[in-house]
């Protein structure tokens, strides 16, 4: 089941970016960003609200609401970044670089969660890095 949820993600990922150069024309790459996440806020929460229950957030531990917020700063921060180099760049060069956060993740994950890195997961991720350097260069 997670792939299928993966494989959407990369889908809705690529219009994100079609869609976001399109839009973005003679727009403020900030202000854009701003837009989107406000997007993004009434279509999670709506989500929320008829999925799950938004009361168990006040069960979380002080160490989950830290982490949340972090990767939610990381995540604002992606997009702002994402959004001006959209701006500035073709999709054709920005999505292979921004992709590069799969391998960046993968290394991570080594250093801070100790996953084991494998040689078809290094291999993979060498190609990664390749590919990009490919498309960019």
């Amino acid at each position: 089941m997670w792939y299928t949820y993966a494989l959407l993600s990369a889908v809705f990922a690529a219009l994100t970016a079609i869609l976001a150069k399109i839009g973005i024309k003679g727009v403020s790459s900030d202000l854009a960003t701003a837009i989107r996440t406000v997007v993004i806020l009434v279509v999670a929460w709506g989500i929320v609200f008829v999925r799950d229950r938004p009361a168990d957030m006040l069960t979380f531990s002080p160490r989950t609401w830290l982490f949340l917020t972090l990767s939610g700063v990381a995540t604002g921060l992606s997009w702002l970044c994402y959004f001006r180099a959209l701006q500035l760049g073709k999709v054709s060069q920005v999505a292979p670089v921004d992709k590069l956060s799969v391998a960046l993740a993968i290394g991570l994950s080594v250093a801070f969660l100790g996953e084991t890195l494998t040689l078809k997961t290094a291999i993979g991720a060498a190609l990664i890095v390749g590919g990009t350097l490919v498309l960019v260069f």
